[in-house]
């Protein structure tokens, strides 16, 4: 009951700012598409839902703005570039975050944290904003205990502390932070439901080229698949400066019928998932890659690790297969194993379907709203106060 109070109080108050003409501000700070990741994506898809709420008048300013005409140039040139975007970041920071009732601040870890959350976080509380940290990192575990004396405090500035998933929940608890878990959006009427019905050895993996997310060991599986299926074949999408270096590892192997095709753009990414038959992820560390959850929507059976946040939205044998990390053996066991058993492979996604409905804006829509509304209504969540559930 109280709960449903809450509810229709929050309900009430967000339709009597609409009526009268005075829709709640927020400021949503991020990552333009221009960034290929997680983050940008994101930042984009809450972005044009929320523009849709009447009772919200919501902007956006980039962290990676541009100055205008020619002098963009300079922003070609390295360490220049980081110089003239952080110091032009900071000044639409200072001329535009008092205009807002709400700051909604998308962050990674490390240096980027450094550079474009945390001054956000400060600047908003020194204007008397209410002030949300949308933390999205999955290497938060290395950040907070290596970087505590800058991460922690600053963190702790925020009013609220939202990451995508239960997994980061419970690591931000583990330093004495308090977060609660709004999902990442998935727009399901963006991707084509498609059976693989025959399941054919089509392989595709799309993550950065970077060691982090170990696309090595994708290849050395697909060395392996290849052994039983020689006609497979593996696209490799995504841009990064292991590049050069994983394609002389496939050529080292002997792999065939294997392309990188470079970054996909976002709006060309459902395609891709519905070129392939089944998915491949081999990272060391990730939170809620929205390119699962993706591919769940797809009907792209995956195997992934069970890295970091992976198994808090996919589970084995149900909904994907999940391997030890670096463990392309396992990987490789796996993918066969769906080849094998297309029935099985079949019925997994159908479940993976069904399941990630939880992450479609019509869940998410509500926990978000309820949050700007608290914040409005009752100043800055205190400290040890339970915000009230979807």
């Amino acid at each position: 009951m109280q709960e449903q109070r809450e509810t229709l109080a929050w309900a009430g108050d967000l339709r009597g700012r609409s009526e009268t003409g005075a829709p709640l501000r927020i400021l949503i700070i991020a990552p333009s598409l221009k960034m290929l990741g997680g983050q940008s994506r994101q930042a984009a898809r809450l972005l044009s839902r929320l523009k849709q709420e009447s009772s919200l008048a919501v902007s956006f300013l980039p962290v990676d703005p541009r100055l205008p005409g020619p002098l963009g140039k300079l922003q070609e040139i390295k360490y220049l570039r980081t110089l003239i975007t952080t110091l032009l970041y900071w000044t639409t920071l200072l001329l535009n975050v008092f205009r807002h009732e709400v700051i909604h601040v998308f962050s990674a870890s490390y240096y980027s944290y450094m550079l474009s959350a945390a001054p956000a976080i400060i600047i908003g509380k020194l204007y008397g904003k209410k002030v949300i940290l949308n933390y999205r990192s999955g290497e938060a575990e290395d950040h907070l205990r290596n970087w505590r004396l800058t991460a922690i405090p600053t963190i702790r500035l925020a009013d609220v502390v939202v990451v995508p998933s239960g997994y980061l929940v419970d690591l931000f608890a583990r330093f004495g932070l308090k977060a609660r878990a709004i999902s990442n959006i998935i727009e399901l009427d963006r991707f084509r439901f498609r059976e693989r019905v025959p399941l054919r050895p089509v392989f595709l993996t799309s993550r950065l080229l970077e060691p982090l997310y170990n696309v090595g060991c994708v290849l050395r599986a697909f060395a392996l698949i290849q052994k039983r299926y020689a006609e497979a074949s593996l696209t490799v999408a995504g841009e990064g400066w292991q590049r050069a270096e994983l394609e002389k590892m496939a050529s080292d192997l002997g792999l065939r019928q294997t392309k990188f095709i470079g970054r996909v753009q976002f709006e060309d990414m459902p395609a891709m998932y519905d070129a392939a038959d089944i998915y491949l992820t081999a990272t060391d560390l990730d939170n809620m890659p929205s390119s699962i959850t993706e591919c769940l929507a797809a009907g792209l059976p995956v195997v992934t690790t069970d890295a970091g946040g992976i198994p808090y939205i996919v589970t084995h044998e149900e909904t994907c297969l999940m391997v030890k990390c670096n463990d392309h053996e396992a990987m490789a066991a796996c993918a066969l194993r769906l080849l094998e058993d297309p029935e099985f492979a079949l019925a997994m996604a159908r479940r993976a379907r069904e399941s990630c409905r939880r992450f479609s804006w019509e869940t998410v829509q509500e926990e978000w709203l309820k949050l700007y509304h608290e914040l409005a209504r009752r100043g800055a969540v205190k400290e040890g106060e339970v915000l009230p559930t979807a």
